[in-house]
C-alpha cells in the first residue's frame, strides 16, 4: 500500500518565493529579462566563408541598437575567438526594412552530438546595451527540443553563460542561410537587411506606400483546463493542438537550460488531488521568463518532450486580472506506480517518508542525485540472487519501481559548459553519500526527462540568485575508521585505483584528462602508464591512499591496481616500495613492509597493473617466497599472488592480542580477475543476465584459483587460507559459485550487510574475502569501510579543480572507487623455532625516496611456481541455484519507476568508463575510470527483468 498522501500549504512548508505563501495573488507584470520581442534574430548566414557570414536582427524601424553585442558560439557552446562577436557602435539603428544584418563570422559545422538534440550547429546571440540576453538561436537541432548550453569561458559574455539556445530546426546548404518565417525557420538564399515573408509595399498615386490596415481584433479563446491538456494517459490527448491555459507559476527556469516554467491550476493539489486522476500542472517551454507566484495565461502548442507533456509557448505569458488561490504541494511518499506519478507530473509535491540516496555518480557533472523510496539503496540483482532467477527479476523490478532523481532545475554540464558555476549539493566536508537519508525541506515540482522522473527545485540551483533553494538535506554517514572486527590479527583487500608513482609526464606520448584551467590531471591514453599526470596530481592521489591504508591498519593488506614497475624498465617492486615508504613516513615509524616478488615471473597475467601484499612486521611475518600463478586462464587478467603468513612471537606482538595456541600459519592469495566491460565468444558475450562480459573467463579463472590455493596450502602444510581481492563478480554470480562449491565461504556475505561497489545506481560487492572452513572458524568479525564507492567521484583526485566548487580534500574519502573489506581473526603466535623468515624488509630509512626503493629478493634458488593451465573452454557450468541463498537482506518489495538514466555521453574529460586491464583488452583502462570495465553491464541490467515487461510498465514511453 502507498502511504496516505496529505498536503500542506506552501506557507506552512516555508517554501521559497514568499509570494506563493499568500492564499491569493493580485495580477502583476511578469519579469521580462529578454525584452519580450522588441528585437529578435531573423536570419543566420553561416554556410559560406567568413566574408559572407552575417546575423540579422529584426526590429521596428528606427530601433536603436547602439552598444548591442551580436555574435556566435560553436557547437560546444563557446565563443571561438574575439572575432566571433562584435559590439555595435553608437548610432546604429534598424532601417526602414525592419532588419539589420551584422557581419560577423559564424562556424559552419553541423553534426550529430550529445550536447543538444538532433544534428545541430552553431548558435547566434544578441545582447542589448544593458547586458540582457535578447535572443539565442541555434542552427539545426529539434524544434522545441534541447539546444546547446553556452559555456562559462572567458570570451563568453556574462549574459550568455549557462543559457540554452533555442533550436531552429533548420540548416542551410553551401551559400544559403536560414531565416525566420511566419511558419518556421527555413533555408533559402541570403536576404540581408530584409525580413523574410515581408510583402512588398504597393505604391499609391503619390508613389508612397499605403498604410497597412489595422489587424482585426483576435477572437478570445476560452482557456483549456490543465487537467484536460494532461489527460490520464502517458501522453496528452491534445498533442499537436494549440491551446490557451491559465495557472499559477510554481517554478521558473530562465537560466540553466530548461528554458521555461511550470504552472498549476489555482487551488489544486493537497489532499484534494486524486492518486490516479489527471495532473493539474504542466511545463511551459518558453524563452520568456515568468515570476514564481504570478497567475498567468499562456498560449502555445501541446507536445511531448522526452516524455514530459508541455506547452511550447507562442510568446510571453500574460498576467490574468483576477485573484487566484495558491496551489498546494501534495505531501507524502512519492508514489511508485507509474500512473500515480503521471497524475503528479508538473505539480508541486513535498516528498516524505524514508528516502535513501542510491546514486551520486552524475551529481558532480549534472547536479542530479539518484533516490530510492525506503531505507535501502537499490541492489545489484546478481549480488543478492542467482542471475536469471525469479528473485533477480523481482529485485530488478523493485529497483525500477523505487527509483527517481532529485535534479538541480537545469541541464547544464558542470564539467564543461558550466564548469565555472559551483555544482550544487556537493562539498568536500558535507557530501551526498549513497546510503544517506534524504529529507525534503522544501516543495519540488515533478518533472520527467530522459527516461527518468525528476524532482525539480523551484529554480535552477546553479543560478547565483538561487540562494538557499536546495530542497533537501542529507544525513552524514561517514565513518572515520573501520569498525572493530575483533581477533588478534586482521586482513583486508583494497583496490588502489591505478597507483602509479611513474607519472605521465615521465613518459612520451601521453594524453591527459585536464582540469578547468587546462592543467593535466590523469593519463588518458597514448602511453604505457595510468594514473596521475604529474607529481602534483600524484601527491593528491597518494595522500588519500596513504590516509586510507593507515586507518585500515590491518596485519595483512592485499592490493590491486598498483603499478607493475617491471613494465617500465624498473624493479618490479619499485612502486610497491614507494608506497610503503610513504606509509611509514606518514605513520612515523617502520610500521609496514611489503612482500617481495618471486624470482620466477609468469608468462600469463602480466599487465600494467599487478597484485601485491603489504603487512605489519610487528604482527605477522611472511614464510618463504611468494608465488605467482602462471595459468592460461589469466591471459587477460592479473596473475594471483600467494604468500604464507604466520603470527610473530608473543614478545614482538603489539597490544592487538596474543593468543594461546601454538599454531600454523595461513595462506593468503590476492586476485584481480577479468573485468565485465569487454570480451567476446562463447560464454563471454553479454548474456543479458546481469553478469556482463567475459563471464566464462572469470569462471575459468576462479577454477584456476581454487586449484592454485589447494596447491599452496599443501606446500604450506595448512588448511587455513584466505582468497581475496577484486574478483569483478557480484556475490551470487557464476564465478563465485565455483568458490562456494570448493568449500570457501564469502565472509562479506556472511558477516556484513554492506557493499564495496556502486554501478548504475545499484550497490553490490565486487571485492571479496573468502575463507576455507578451517579459517572461517577463526574469523571474529568483518566490516566494509564505505569510504569510496558511496562518495561522489567529484571528490576524487582525478576530478581536482574540474568545477568552480573545490571538492578535493586530503584524507581517506574517495581515495579509490572500491571499498576495503576488513576481516578480523584469531591467529595463535608461532613458535620462535618454526619456519625460516623471508628476506629482510625495506631499508630502515623511512625517508627513502620513491626513486630508490628497497631492492627485491635474489633471483637464485627460487622455486618455479606451478599450477593449473589451460584456457577456458566455453560457457561455465550452471551451478545449482539452490546452493547460494542470499544472506544479506534485499530491498523490500514495493513499487517505483524506471531506473535512473544518464543524460548521454558528456564532453571530453567527463565520467567515461573503460576496462581495467591492459593485457588482452582493447581499451586499456585509462583514467578517469570509476566504474571501469562495467560499461557493458548496463544493457544486461535493463534486460534482466522478465523480458523487460515489468520494467516497461514502470518505465515511461520512449
Amino acid at each position: 500500500m502507498i502511504p496516505q498522501i496529505t498536503a500542506r500549504t506552501l506557507a506552512a512548508a516555508g517554501t521559497a518565493a514568499g509570494l506563493i505563501a499568500a492564499p491569493c495573488f493580485a495580477p502583476a507584470a511578469l519579469a521580462d529579462p529578454v525584452a519580450q520581442g522588441a528585437a529578435q534574430i531573423s536570419e543566420i548566414a553561416y554556410a559560406g566563408d567568413d566574408s559572407t557570414d552575417f546575423i540579422e536582427l529584426a526590429a521596428p524601424a528606427g530601433t536603436d541598437l547602439s552598444g548591442w553585442q551580436v555574435g556566435s558560439v560553436s557547437r560546444g557552446g563557446s565563443v571561438q575567438a574575439p572575432a566571433y562577436t562584435t559590439t555595435l557602435p553608437a548610432g546604429t539603428a534598424v532601417g526602414p526594412s525592419g532588419a539589420l544584418a551584422v557581419r560577423v563570422p559564424v562556424s559552419n559545422t553541423v553534426k550529430e552530438g550529445s550536447a543538444a538534440d538532433g544534428a545541430y550547429g552553431p548558435s547566434a546571440f544578441a545582447i542589448d546595451a544593458t547586458g540582457a540576453l535578447v535572443d539565442f538561436e541555434q542552427v539545426g537541432g529539434s524544434t522545441g527540443g534541447r539546444g546547446i548550453t553556452a559555456s562559462g569561458g572567458s570570451q563568453t559574455p556574462q549574459a550568455l553563460r549557462g543559457r540554452q539556445a533555442q533550436p531552429t530546426g533548420a540548416a542551410a546548404g553551401p551559400g544559403a542561410s536560414i531565416a525566420r518565417t511566419a511558419a518556421a525557420w527555413a533555408a533559402g538564399a541570403p536576404t540581408p537587411d530584409a525580413v523574410a515573408d515581408a510583402p512588398a509595399p504597393e505604391p499609391t498615386a503619390t508613389g508612397t506606400s499605403a498604410p497597412a490596415p489595422a489587424p482585426a481584433p483576435a477572437t478570445p479563446v476560452a482557456p483549456t483546463a490543465i487537467a484536460d491538456i494532461q489527460g490520464t494517459g502517458e501522453t496528452s490527448p491534445m498533442a499537436g493542438q494549440t491551446v490557451t491555459a491559465r495557472g499559477v507559476v510554481t517554478a521558473s527556469y530562465p537560466t540553466g537550460g530548461l528554458s521555461g516554467y511550470y504552472i498549476q491550476t489555482p487551488g489544486s493539489g493537497g489532499d484534494a488531488h486524486g492518486a490516479n486522476g489527471p495532473s493539474d500542472g504542466i511545463f511551459v517551454y518558453s524563452r520568456e521568463a515568468a515570476t514564481i507566484g504570478r497567475y498567468v495565461e499562456v498560449t502555445g502548442t501541446v507536445g511531448e518532450h522526452y516524455g514530459q507533456t508541455q506547452i511550447a509557448a507562442a510568446g510571453a505569458a500574460t498576467p490574468v486580472a483576477e485573484a487566484a488561490t495558491a496551489p498546494k504541494p501534495v505531501e507524502g511518499a512519492f508514489p511508485e506506480e507509474p500512473a500515480q506519478r503521471e497524475a503528479l507530473e508538473g505539480m508541486l509535491v513535498q516528498p516524505g517518508g524514508d528516502i535513501t540516496v542510491t546514486d551520486n555518480y552524475a551529481t558532480n557533472q549534472y547536479g542530479e542525485v539518484g533516490l530510492a523510496n525506503g531505507g535501502q539503496t537499490l541492489r545489484q540483482a546478481t549480488d543478492a540472487a542467482r542471475p536469471g532467477s525469479a528473485e533477480a527479476k523481482r529485485l530488478e523490478a523493485d529497483n525500477a519501481r523505487r527509483s527517481y532523481l532529485l535534479d538541480d532545475g537545469g541541464t547544464a554540464n558542470f564539467l564543461s559548459a558550466a564548469k565555472d558555476t559551483p555544482v550544487p549539493y556537493l562539498s568536500a566536508d558535507a557530501p551526498v553519500r549513497v546510503g544517506a537519508k534524504a529529507t525534503f525541506t522544501r516543495p519540488v515540482v515533478v518533472g520527467y526527462d530522459h527516461d527518468a522522473w525528476r524532482l525539480q527545485p523551484l529554480r535552477y540551483l546553479g543560478d547565483a540568485q538561487a540562494g538557499d533553494a536546495q530542497p533537501a538535506k542529507f544525513s552524514d554517514t561517514r565513518e572515520q575508521a573501520p569498525k572493530q572486527v575483533g581477533g588478534d590479527a586482521s586482513i583486508a583487500s583494497f583496490n588502489v585505483l591505478n597507483y602509479f608513482p611513474t607519472t605521465g609526464d615521465q613518459r612520451t606520448g601521453c594524453t591527459y584528462y585536464k582540469d578547468r584551467a587546462g592543467t593535466p590531471l590523469t593519463v588518458k591514453d597514448g602511453c604505457d602508464v595510468r594514473g596521475a599526470a604529474n607529481a602534483q596530481s600524484f601527491a593528491r592521489q597518494q595522500n588519500k591512499i596513504v590516509a586510507a591504508i593507515n586507518r585500515i591498519d590491518t596485519s595483512v593488506l592485499s592490493l590491486e591496481e598498483i603499478e607493475d614497475s617491471s613494465k617500465l624498465g624498473k624493479d618490479r617492486d619499485w612502486a610497491l616500495a614507494a608506497l610503503v615508504t610513504a606509509l611509514n613516513d606518514a605513520a612515523g615509524s617502520r610500521k609496514w613492509d611489503y612482500v617481495r616478488s618471486p624470482a620466477a615471473l609468469p608468462k600469463n597475467g602480466t599487465d600494467a597493473i599487478r597484485t601485491a601484499f603489504i603487512y605489519q612486521p610487528a604482527e605477522v611475518e611472511p614464510r618463504g617466497e611468494s608465488t605467482l600463478l602462471d595459468a592460461d586462464a589469466f591471459h587477460n587478467a592479473r596473475a594471483p599472488l600467494a604468500q604464507e603468513f604466520a603470527p610473530v612471537a608473543p614478545a614482538a606482538r603489539t597490544a592487538r592480542g596474543t593468543g594461546t595456541e601454538a599454531a600454523q600459519g595461513f595462506v593468503a592469495i590476492v586476485n584481480h580477475m577479468k573485468s565485465k566491460g569487454s570480451g567476446t565468444g562463447t560464454g563471454n558475450d553479454d548474456a543479458g543476465d546481469g553478469q556482463g562480459k567475459s563471464n566464462a573467463d572469470r569462471v575459468a579463472q576462479a577454477k584456476a584459483i581454487v586449484e592454485f590455493a589447494a596447491q599452496r596450502q599443501q606446500v604450506a602444510g595448512t588448511d587455513r587460507a584466505f582468497l581475496l581481492g577484486d574478483l569483478n563478480s557480484y556475490t551470487e554470480e557464476d564465478p563465485m559459485q565455483v568458490f562456494y562449491k570448493a568449500g570457501y565461504t564469502d565472509i562479506g556475505k556472511e558477516k556484513t550487510t554492506e557493499d564495496t561497489y556502486l554501478f548504475g545506481g545499484r550497490t553490490g560487492s565486487l571485492d571479496h574475502v573468502l575463507a576455507t572452513r578451517a579459517m572461517l572458524s577463526r574469523v571474529t568479525g568483518a566490516d566494509v569501510w564505505n569510504i569510496n564507492s558511496v562518495e561522489s567521484v567529484g571528490l576524487e583526485y582525478s576530478r581536482y579543480n574540474t568545477n568552480a566548487r573545490s571538492l578535493y580534500a586530503p584524507g581517506p574519502f574517495r581515495s579509490s572507487d572500491h571499498d576495503p573489506l576488513v576481516v578480523g581473526f584469531t591467529a595463535a603466535p608461532a613458535p620462535a623455532t618454526t619456519a625460516p623468515h623471508p628476506t629482510s624488509g625495506p631499508s630502515d630509512s623511512a625517508s627513502a625516496p620513491p626513486s630508490a626503493p628497497t631492492p627485491g629478493p635474489s633471483t637464485t634458488g627460487a622455486p618455479s611456481p606451478s599450477g593449473p593451465t589451460g584456457a577456458p573452454t566455453g560457457a561455465p557450468t550452471a551451478p545449482d541455484p539452490s546452493t547460494a541463498a542470499p544472506s544479506r537482506p534485499g530491498p523490500s518489495a514495493s513499487t517505483a519507476p524506471a531506473p535512473e538514466p544518464t543524460r548521454g555521453p558528456g564532453a571530453p574529460g567527463d565520467d567515461g568508463g573503460g576496462d581495467d586491464t591492459g593485457s588482452g583488452d582493447g581499451d586499456g583502462g585509462r583514467l578517469p575510470r570509476t566504474g571501469a570495465g562495467l560499461g557493458a553491464l548496463a544493457a544486461g541490467l535493463a534486460l534482466v527483468s522478465a523480458g523487460a515487461l515489468l520494467l516497461g510498465a514502470a518505465r515511461r514511453r520512449r
